[in-house]
């Protein structure tokens, strides 16, 4: 067989499993497989710019998480403010603020301990994840900064993202919209080489090193310089009318956190 039909052929693969679990469902449970699909479609529909990759990796590949995660997501977006699935700071309300200033201004002021750490622990590796907090449970990292360790009211998630030299992430999306995706770049890179896409939009570090997401958008980041690109990566409570589910909400993805972080980040190397 030729390599090029063999893509085509996973491709149909994938497609011909999806109908058929679905023909399943739908015939023992109707309902449920109507739901899916209703919510599976509006998941897409948020999208700007619907590609046939995009609606192939959403129900065939690296989305079915976030398909299968789709009615709760639906149902965050029911019980929050309006999602523009880019926020600017200003977009947030001042507690929220508060607390991203207070991470972005450690990591600024700890720089020089932070590309120090990184020298040294990186390696070859293509990408590294250094964490401080993990959806609310701590972390025992070797590089310390004092204000990652604090208890955060919204805050859940701070990490340091550091990608390699010609390093990139494919396509994908995350998989819940309890929170929102904060990234800081610590030494934005006179290049528009280096940037974030997220669904229609391209942001590049150059113009702007904070940048707020939706990450169950499709979004992909790009590192095409020679040079390391540091992110502060944090998640953080999306603002809503009902905080005391999404405080239960967010605990209970605490719990199963860990399954999370090797499904979603298989190609990254979790370095102390």
């Amino acid at each position: 067989m030729s390599a090029g039909k063999k893509p085509i052929l996973k491709r149909v693969r994938r497609v011909a499993v999806l109908v058929a679990v679905l023909a399943v469902v739908a015939w023992f449970v109707p309902v449920l497989a109507a739901l899916y699909v209703v919510c599976g479609a509006l998941d897409v529909a948020r999208h700007r710019k619907i590609t046939v990759r995009l609606v192939e990796q959403y129900f065939t590949g690296n989305g079915i998480l976030t398909w299968l995660l789709s009615p709760v997501n639906l149902l965050a977006d029911l019980i929050s403010y309006r999602n523009p699935g880019v926020s600017k700071l200003s977009d947030l309300p001042a507690r929220h603020r508060a607390e991203i200033e207070a991470c972005t201004r450690a990591l600024t002021e700890n720089a020089d301990l932070v590309k120090a750490h990184v020298a040294k622990t990186l390696a070859a590796n293509r990408r590294g994840m250094f964490t401080f907090q993990w959806y609310g449970r701590k972390q025992a990292p070797e590089m310390r900064i004092a204000a990652f360790a604090q208890d955060y009211r919204y805050i859940k998630t701070i990490a340091l993202s550091v990608f390699n030299r010609r390093e990139r992430t494919s396509w994908h999306f995350g998989p819940l919209r309890l929170t929102y995706r904060v990234l800081f770049n610590l030494d934005p890179i006179d290049s528009r080489e280096v940037y974030i896409e997220v669904d229609d939009k391209v942001h590049y570090w150059i113009d702007e090193p904070l940048f707020i997401f939706d990450d169950t958008f499709f979004h992909r980041s790009i590192n095409d310089v020679d040079q390391v690109r540091y992110c502060l990566f944090m998640d953080i409570v999306r603002p809503n009318h009902w905080e005391g589910l999404f405080d239960a909400a967010v605990q209970a993805v605490s719990v199963i956190s860990r399954s999370f972080q090797r499904m979603f980040y298989k190609n990254w190397s979790f370095l102390r």
